[in-house]
């Protein structure tokens, strides 16, 4: 690695610590002070407070991975322009380009740590919102009365479910069929209990009636009756309760299926699915727009490079909101509008490259 490449790699990287430190404190101070009366009137404790900031620097790190990068890029470059910096590196013969190509690396690099990080950061979402909630009805969420679509034309008809506890209660299934091996049967039990260890519904004491031909009936009592596909976990029937935040991109994913099963539209939670991915690599998105442009303005200190942070960011939290409203609203796919603000930053980032004097 050449002195300059490490040079450049030394600026990026103290700039970006301090700010993805700083960032998430920022924000902290901010949300509690927003909370404040919540946690007073609510009774919750200094302890939980604690707890539930300090499950929440994951995540607020995360949103800060690209305000990050946007600061650490502008400042490293409208330094190096103020300085003449980059002036000398060109009469030396290296170009821009070069100039910036480790910082791009960088953006690419932290962009698959965020991507790594991804599934590891519901987990912490997940603790914090328990660190601060009293309510009981988050410990025993309960469905009553729903219908579930499941694979190959079975519905579940469920009279209570306990996701808590992982029991039902009156569940009924059916299935329309024609033929000795396609045939109409019908399920119902009084009970049936989620297997941890199988990861299945176990139905129980219950009774299964075939209809392979219309006249032709067969019923057969049962202990215990499980069914191949339907591995649906209890939050997953709920179709409710956790934020797209608390689920990784795999939970997300089945959250989804229950939701569509059961009659709801899911492009919402689609989009958030989508982000999920495409939200990381705006890192690297962000450093390929924040190089050129910093180089652009050649006057001003670091007041100007600070205004040219926030008015990105803005921009850019402005578009990741448009996109998941026309996402939701079905006027675009939920993956264009994931990755929506990610292609206009982008192909502004190369128009702003092209026009670069090397």
């Amino acid at each position: 690695m050449k002195i300059l490449d490490r040079y450049i790699i030394g600026q990026f990287l103290k700039i970006f610590l301090i700010c993805v430190l700083g960032v998430p404190f920022l924000f902290q101070v901010i949300d509690l002070t927003d909370r404040l009366d919540n946690f007073l009137s609510d009774g919750v404790g200094q302890s939980q407070v604690i707890a539930f900031y300090f499950y929440q620097l994951p995540y607020q790190m995360m949103l800060a991975f690209p305000i990050a990068c946007l600061l650490a890029a502008v400042f490293t470059v409208s330094r190096m322009t103020r300085h003449f910096e980059v002036t000398a590196a060109k009469a030396g013969g290296i170009s821009f380009y070069r100039l910036v190509a480790p910082m791009l690396v960088l953006g690419m690099g932290i962009s698959l740590l965020a991507l790594s990080l991804s599934d590891l950061v519901p987990e912490a979402n997940r603790r914090a919102a328990e660190a601060i909630d009293n309510d009981e009805e988050r410990q025993f969420d309960v469905r009553l009365n729903f219908v579930y679509r499941g694979d190959e034309g079975r519905y579940y008809f469920v009279r209570r479910l306990d996701a808590a506890a992982g029991t039902m209660k009156y569940i009924k299934i059916d299935r329309e069929g024609t033929g000795h091996e396609y045939p109409t049967y019908s399920v119902s039990a009084p009970d049936a209990r989620w297997d941890t260890t199988e990861a299945r519904w176990v139905i129980e004491n219950g009774h299964l009636r075939y209809t392979p031909e219309r006249e032709v009936v067969i019923d057969v009592a049962f202990d215990e009756l499980w069914q191949a596909p339907f591995r649906e976990t209890p939050y997953d029937l709920l179709a409710k309760a956790k934020a797209p935040e608390e689920m990784n991109y795999a939970e997300l994913g089945r959250f989804i299926e229950a939701l569509e099963r059961s009659g709801e539209n899911p492009k919402k939670e689609m989009v958030q699915q989508a982000l999920k991915i495409a939200f990381p690599f705006t890192c690297f998105i962000i450093v390929l727009f924040g190089a050129p442009l910093a180089n652009s303005t050649r006057r001003g200190g670091a007041a100007l490079s600070i205004g040219l942070a926030l008015a990105t960011t803005i921009i850019f939290l402005t578009l990741i909101r448009v996109g998941e409203a026309l996402g939701a609203a079905g006027v675009i796919p939920p993956v264009a509008a994931a990755w929506f603000p990610n292609g206009i930053f982008f192909f502004a980032g190369l128009g702003l490259m092209s026009k670069v004097k090397t």
